[in-house]
């Protein structure tokens, strides 16, 4: 096992209740714009003030169908501010229905509710939960695996002149991929191309997507480790946390994973454990910015850094900029998609300006009040519309 980094005094990590208590404001409408990959969700409350978040992106048309089946009866008319103990309820209300669905949905409420609060507080979210606007360090993230190594380090090198990143992840493996390389020697190919191309003067980091058994993972593991590499991601099947952390023993590099985990009892298990060496909390994923603070506070206990995922440039990556300058145990970067519009031609578009600059290798946490962003209204003129209200 590897010594932990983070859970000293002076690194306490931080409670996701809320520290600003103020009067009650009920929540009197819950909305959704929704096409079939993203969904916004804007909670306004009696007052007239409102919030936007987001439910997670993939059949976001279904996910805000149970949005407002599932959650917004057991929202409307709650206190806005007491975010934690009302999603907490919802999914105790809702038990018969644990999973990925409806702690996508709670994220659409969570983080509106976020937002809501930093629009009536004039405080960007980040501030709420301790944090400071500023700079935070972003990794290039390549999602394909169908791209030639020698033409996947020519587009990162040209990144790293173009817009300051230092640190890198390409794909490994194949996707659940029982051993399988996309082709045969890929992966080898790929970090000796890397390795190669960087001279060991950026962060490179991998991401196996639950491709290997242990025994492979491991082989591939010390490739990764002679490659330079920092960071190999989920290498084994997810949801075999014994096989994972059979790996993370038997490597010196960070072995890393948690996206798909949706239920506090996992993450406790899998921190508990020590089955990986950094936890990566995805927000939508999780159930929103609430229960990712549990996460983040859970790994900080247990000395271990928060990297959360975060693949596309929905809201997604916005929200995690907020955690990462507030966390005590953040980890060293932020995720920061690096696909056009051949891969995600849906992510296009979805806002007033873009928050998505970045400078010097960083992206930059606004000190604007909420999440600091507007969405697009010729986006939303074009959206499937939903309504909650109190009848």
């Amino acid at each position: 096992m590897k010594p932990p980094r983070f859970g000293t005094p002076e690194h306490r990590p931080l409670s996701s209740e809320n520290p600003m208590r103020r009067p009650e404001m009920k929540i009197a409408r819950i909305e959704t714009f929704t096409n079939e990959a993203v969904g916004f969700v804007r909670v306004t409350a009696e007052t007239g003030d409102f919030g936007w978040g987001q439910v997670s992106t993939y059949n976001a048309d279904i996910t805000s169908t149970i949005l407002h089946r599932q959650v917004a009866p057991h929202a409307i008319g709650q206190d806005a501010f007491d975010i934690l103990r009302l999603v907490t309820r919802i999914t105790e209300l809702e038990h018969k229905f644990p999973g990925s669905y409806l702690r996508r949905a709670l994220a659409g409420l969570d983080t509106a509710l976020w937002d809501l609060q930093g629009r009536v507080s004039e405080q960007p979210v980040c501030v709420l939960i301790g944090g400071t606007p500023g700079p935070v360090r972003a990794y290039a993230s390549s999602m394909k695996r169908d791209i030639e190594p020698e033409r996947e380090a020519k587009r990162l090198l040209e990144l790293r002149d173009s817009k300051g990143f230092d640190a890198f992840k390409i794909r490994i493996g194949s996707e659940c991929g029982h051993d399988a390389d996309e082709w045969p020697g890929r992966s080898e190919k790929m970090i000796r191309t890397m390795d190669r191309a960087f001279g060991g003067q950026a962060a490179l980091l991998a991401d196996a997507n639950s491709c290997y058994s242990p025994a492979r993972a491991t082989e591939i593991g010390k490739a990764l480790e002679d490659g330079g590499f920092c960071h190999f991601e989920e290498p084994c099947p997810y949801w075999e946390f014994e096989q994972t952390r059979e790996v993370a023993d038997a490597l010196e590099i960070d072995v890393t994973g948690g996206e798909q985990e949706c239920e506090l009892q996992a993450w406790r298990r899998m921190i508990d454990g020590h089955v990986v060496d950094i936890v990566q909390p995805d927000i939508c994923y999780t159930g929103g910015l609430s229960r990712t603070l549990e996460v983040a506070a859970m790994a900080g206990r247990k000395g271990l850094p928060c990297t959360p995922h975060c693949a596309n440039l929905s809201m997604v990556t916005l929200f995690t900029m907020h955690l990462l300058r507030a966390i005590p145990n953040a980890g060293e970067y932020l995720e920061f998609s690096i696909e056009g519009e051949d891969y995600y031609p849906w992510q296009y578009g979805l806002f007033a300006d873009d928050p998505y600059s970045i400078d010097d290798g960083c992206a930059i946490v606004r000190d604007t009040p909420g999440w600091g962003v507007e969405i697009n209204p010729a986006w939303l003129d074009k959206a499937s519309y939903r309504l909650s209200q109190d009848e």
